[in-house]
């Protein structure tokens, strides 16, 4: 049950920031406005917080595992809301930094 609330937990910080660096983004390069740039900040700071709510305790374990959530979710975000189609080597980059996820996170670690 530890592992499904902890990749719930990835998916949920990977909205807030894919989400909050997408909407920083459009506010800046596509011009629409600080409201945006303030939304983007705004949900940025709500994944720092979401991240805090893994089960495992190692800060740099969370982050470096989160990367490789980070490196998928954003190619997944770029689909939808961009367009954006990735080719065969973003999509086996993808795979492998969620196989690093996995590593990191749920292997089985003795004593």
């Amino acid at each position: 049950m530890l592992v499904i609330r902890s990749i719930g937990l990835f998916a949920l910080a990977a909205l807030f920031e894919i989400g909050g660096a997408w909407l920083v983004w459009q506010g800046v390069r596509e011009h629409r406005g600080w409201a945006w740039i303030g939304a983007g900040v705004l949900a940025l700071g709500v994944y720092g917080f979401v991240a805090t709510l893994q089960p495992n305790a190692d800060f740099g374990r969370i982050l470096a595992a989160y990367g490789g959530v980070f490196v998928a979710g954003s190619l997944a975000w770029g689909m939808v809301a961009d367009g954006y189609r990735p080719d065969r080597y973003d999509v086996t980059g993808a795979l492998i930094c969620l196989a690093g996820v996995a590593v990191i996170m749920y292997a089985p670690r003795g004593g």
